[in-house]
């Protein structure tokens, strides 16, 4: 099973997208799966449903993050290739789906009410839009980690 086809699973057993996403790099990371998955919780519906930036985008930049981040303030090339790792991540995110915020990529359907959530469940948001925008962020991530 490759990376993005467990961050499905994951996200179709319950996990939001942030967790789902970052899920599949938790293991190489060496992390704690339940500590991981606390700390992408509030991610999630473009974090806590405000529909900001797509959970499965910040789930991959935790990833990101988690493998190539500064620990020190002194580690300024580790800062900067994370930084540049992020913002790649993000131009072929939205490159393939034509946004990175959660609020156009569910078509402005506001998940803070309870009408909106209606309405996310009855188009299928979730596997129609969702399911392939943690695939992208992982499939993306995945690659960006090679480098």
């Amino acid at each position: 099973m490759t990376k993005a086809e467990k961050a499905v699973a994951a996200f179709q057993s319950g996990y939001n997208c942030a967790q789902s996403t970052f899920m599949a790099f938790v293991e190489d990371l060496g992390m704690d799966k339940r500590q991981a998955m606390k700390l992408a919780a509030g991610f999630g519906g473009g974090m806590g449903r405000m529909q900001e930036v797509c959970g499965a985008v910040t789930g991959g930049i935790l990833a990101l993050g988690a493998t190539f981040g500064h620990g020190e303030p002194s580690e300024s090339e580790a800062q900067k290739k994370t930084y540049t790792l992020v913002q790649e991540l993000m131009r072929r995110f939205e490159a393939q789906h034509k946004s990175c915020l959660c609020r156009n990529l569910v078509q402005g359907i506001d998940l803070k009410t309870e009408e909106g959530q209606k309405q996310f469940k009855e188009r299928d948001l979730r596997n129609k839009v969702c399911v392939p925008c943690v695939r992208t962020a992982v499939e993306i991530v995945e690659e960006l980690r090679k480098k």
